[in-house]
Order: C-alpha cells, then structure tokens, then sequence
C-alpha cells in the first residue's frame, strides 16, 4: 500500500476544506475519506497503526496522486509528536500545502467554529484567555518552522484564504503547478466554500438522537411549521460575528506581527505577507 504525495496541513479556518474538494474534483487526484485523517496527530487515531492510515488510500487508482488535508497537524502545542510520527512512517518525499489567512479573522473563526461545537461559552474575551493556543494557531511560522526544517522550503507551498478568494483561478493554478497535477486541473466555480463558521450551528446535548437522527427529521418537518423550525435554527447560529476588544486585539496582533517577520524570511515578498496582515503598517 502506498501513503499520501502530498498533504493539505492547515492552518484550521483558512480554507483547507475548499481547497481539498477543489482537489478532490480534479481527475488523476486523490483524497483521502474522512477529509482530515488526523492520523499522525490524534494518539488515539495513531493507536490503529500505519495500515490503517494507508488503507485510507487503498481505493486510489494507479498513477493517482494521493492526498489528505489535517489541520491537526499544525496545532502545536496541542499535537506535539505529529512531525516525528509523520516522519518515522513516510519515508518517500512528500510535497505540503499551507493555507493562512488574517490571524486574528482567523482566531475569531476558531471561536466560532468551537461555539457550534458547544466547546466555548458566549464570553468571548474569557475564551480567547483560557485557550492560547487559539492564538498559537495563527503564530503560522512558528507552526510551519519544523515542517520546513524536515521537507524543506520548496517542498513547501504556502497560499492564503484571501488570495484564493480574490483570484481562485491563479492560486490553484500555482497549486497545480506545485503537485504537478494532469493538464486540464482547473478550479470548480460551481463548487461552494466549505465548512464556513458562521453556517454552522451550535450543537446541543443528545444531537445524534435528537436532531441528526432521520426519523426525528421526518417528524419535525410534519409536526412543526417551517417559521417555528428557522426560528430555532436561529437560535442555534451565530447571528453577528463576536467582537473583541482593542486591548485583546493589539495583544494579538504584536503576536502575530513578531511571527510574520519570520514567515517573511521563509517567504521574502509572498503576497500574503500583504493580504493577510493589514495591521502591519497600521
């Protein structure tokens, strides 16, 4: 059995979910099921061993180039033997793709993401002071550091949510010329983003039972008005993008701009130096 060509590692809230179905589209790639494997970086999905993560490819074709997209990957410090383990396992060369966007739009979308998971409360500031490491996550040199130590700086291609949105035909045709994918990979204007925050709604107890569960569906569309049912769903979304305050926001913007000096050494002149830190001259 044969391990990924190449991997989508991050960062989580910066497009990866589009970017791997616009892959996933294209003929001659392939990717994994699930999306995000998170093999290498969860120890209890490590625990199932190496052929059960190249198994994950078992259904690729001969000559497919095969791909996963774990944002996991680069979480650190939550996930700190990822790059050992990814490592010790593929030994063949292995090209990566990390996505970026603003650090501190970004980090307002963890929360969000983390809100529908019923993993935060409504306190935001609160929220951003018990989990660093949501900060952490957009440090995207100190996250890239290590990769780029063990694969090297041209095995690497970095894009951003912003660019990719501003002209999606340009940045994956850099993608395509990156993985070196067949002649005619274009992206898929039909295909919409993936995975957007503020689409999802907050998860309640007994979800599986009570709201994902098909029979339950059935019986709220008969039993209970439309009105009533968008009302709820409501309810259970963010309606208005949280609000941090200017202290929270100058913290992490000195952060974010003390990492993007480095991120401006790995990549001298990248666009999304520009794009994604408009607080950089501020």
């Amino acid at each position: 059995m044969t391990g990924p060509d190449f991997m989508l590692i991050g960062a989580m809230k910066c497009g990866t979910s589009t970017l791997q179905a616009q892959l996933a589209c294209q003929q001659g790639v392939f990717m994994t099921t699930p999306k995000e494997p998170n093999f290498f970086s969860d120890d209890d999905i490590y625990a199932q061993g190496i052929d059960w993560y190249l198994q994950l490819y078992a259904d690729a074709a001969p000559g497919d180039l095969r791909g996963e997209a774990s944002t996991h990957y680069t979480k650190q410090p939550t996930y700190p033997q990822t790059l050992s383990r990814m490592q010790a396992d593929l030994r063949k060369p292995l090209k990566l793709i990390y996505m970026i966007r603003n650090p501190v739009q970004r980090a307002v979308s963890h929360y969000i993401h983390e809100w529908t998971m019923s993993n935060m409360g409504q306190d935001v500031e609160a929220e951003f002071s018990r989990h660093t490491e949501m900060i952490d996550y957009g440090r995207y040199a100190m996250q890239l550091a290590p990769f780029i130590d063990a694969y090297g700086l041209e095995n690497i291609h970095l894009t951003s949510l912003e660019q990719v949105k501003a002209d999606p035909d340009g940045e994956f045709a850099k993608v395509v010329r990156f993985l070196n994918l067949p002649e005619g990979a274009t992206w898929v204007h039909e295909l919409e983003a993936q995975n957007v925050s503020a689409e999802r709604m907050r998860k309640i107890p007994l979800q599986g039972l009570l709201i994902d569960n098909p029979v339950a569906k059935a019986l709220r569309q008969v039993l209970i008005p439309k009105s009533i049912r968008t009302k709820i769903r409501q309810t259970r979304t963010m309606q208005t993008r949280p609000e941090i305050s200017q202290t929270l926001q100058r913290r992490m913007e000195q952060s974010f701009l003390d990492d993007r000096a480095t991120l401006a050494r790995f990549f001298p002149g990248h666009a999304a130096l520009t794009l994604c830190y408009p607080f950089a001259d501020a």
